[in-house]
């Protein structure tokens, strides 16, 4: 039996709520519930109490119940999380294709000697030359999936890991994120694309069904694939004849005139690049495992180095074409989006926390959050209306043909709102239930 909660919720959410239910006791689903719904509801301050008001719950739980929830009752990160990529694999994948997903870190900024794990990161976005802040660092893993409605790739985040000075290194975090979603779908092929910092050790040995996509290194030197043995005595050699760095592979597909136009899509749009590639092995990071080198010249993009070439492309992925792996890497920029609307828009990062498993379970709630609507909007919205809705209203966005996160949480939002009040008595509604809501003028004229 569904549990009893306090706070309504239409068929088309409680549908997908209903799956987390085996992750919660029935009290702890019943926050889960109220939470989620206060963090949909709530359009600024997603702070623990601030999802309780959005909930239409504040004096009617008591505040301390919203926070425990965080610190105290029992449920597991990893668990939601598994279960949330089951339903981004089932609604969103065709049976059997292969999953692709994104790997980074974020820092969500936090001040106080007694927030737990809060220190001196890097952080990409800050100000300034340093890149560093102050907060929480988390490791991030999403799905990236292309929807109907969406040109642009979207990244779902599902799993995470906090990041302790000290600690274990985020390419270790990764490779423990990556290796779950791997053993939960053992016969599909999983892609995983990551910057620059996840080239590392810790995802030598991936296995016959899993790639790693990310840039290489400026000072990455490969060579030639391990040779075969000679028969003779001693030690046989593990890799070839120095192939040398990126640089000296460009120089060589110059000098040898091996440079070829490729049509690459990506970011949406169609473009024509030249390309060249080479087989071996990157065997001071990946050892013996074969990889691909693909080097990019794109006249499309702006440069300010002397290199001749644009980004240098290292793949375990041995079958799929250049096109397809440059594609790949690209869509690795939708995780950066996520974490840029997260910030930005559904309040990612807002929550007060201060003791450890508080902190450990906010940030990674309302990241998930925001996949649940994005799945939401998936199944029940209609973009085209909404779409056309928007560019009535807002004529200067000419070329807006794309829903944006702030457009799913609206859909979402005016769902949960309409379903609350009661349109046949809305004398029923308080003011705070109809808190950001305008009087209609069918009332007004009434």
């Amino acid at each position: 039996m569904p549990a009893k909660v306090s706070v309504p919720v239409p068929d088309s959410l409680s549908s997908l709520l209903q799956r987390f239910r085996s992750c919660f006791t029935a009290p702890g689903y019943e926050v889960f519930t109220a939470m989620f719904t206060g963090f949909i509801l709530r359009p600024v301050e997603r702070t623990v109490c601030g999802m309780l008001t959005g909930a239409g719950l504040a004096g009617i739980w008591h505040h301390s119940r919203a926070h425990r929830f965080f610190s105290g009752t029992r449920w597991d990160v990893d668990q939601v999380g598994m279960i949330l990529a089951a339903l981004v694999v089932d609604l969103l994948l065709p049976p059997d294709a292969a999953i692709l997903l994104a790997i980074d870190e974020t820092l969500t900024r936090r001040r106080g000697p007694k927030v737990f794990a809060a220190s001196w990161w890097h952080d990409g976005s800050a100000a300034g030359a340093k890149k560093i802040g102050y907060g929480n660092s988390w490791v991030v893993l999403a799905i990236v999936v292309t929807v109907p409605f969406c040109r642009r790739p979207i990244a779902l985040p599902i799993l995470f890991a906090l990041c302790v000075k000290g600690g274990r290194s985020k390419p270790d975090l990764g490779r423990d994120l990556l290796d779950q979603v791997a053993e939960a779908f053992p016969t599909r092929t999983i892609h995983l694309v990551g910057d620059a910092a996840y080239g590392a050790g810790h995802f030598a040995g991936l296995g016959p069904n899993i790639t790693l996509t990310t840039r290489a290194r400026s000072n990455a030197v490969f060579h030639h694939p391990t040779p075969a043995a000679t028969g003779k005595r001693g030690r046989p050699r593990l890799r070839g004849e120095r192939i040398g760095t990126s640089t000296d592979i460009a120089n060589h597909a110059t000098k040898n005139n091996t440079w070829v136009d490729t049509l690459i899509n990506r970011y949406g749009t169609t473009i024509t690049a030249r390309t060249t590639e080479i087989t071996g092995v990157w065997f001071g990071v990946w050892r013996t495992d074969p990889v691909r080198v693909i080097l990019v010249k794109d006249s499309h993009r702006r440069t300010t180095t002397t290199k001749s070439y644009d980004i240098a492309i290292v793949t375990t992925d041995m079958t799929a074409t250049a096109a397809e792996i440059i594609a790949r890497y690209a869509s690795r920029w939708s995780i950066e989006v996520c974490f840029h609307d997260g910030k930005n828009i559904t309040g990612v990062g807002e929550t007060q926390n201060r003791v450890e498993k508080a902190v450990q379970r906010s940030v990674p709630f309302t990241f998930m959050a925001q996949t649940i609507t994005v799945l939401w909007y998936t199944i029940n919205a209609n973009p085209e209306t909404q779409i056309a809705y928007r560019r009535r209203n807002a004529p200067w966005y000419t070329t807006k043909t794309d829903p944006s996160t702030t457009d799913m949480l609206y859909a979402l939002r005016d769902t949960l709102t309409t379903h609350r009040i009661n349109t046949t008595t809305p004398g029923h509604a308080t003011s705070e239930q109809n808190a950001n809501q305008q009087v209609s003028p069918q009332r007004v004229a009434s």
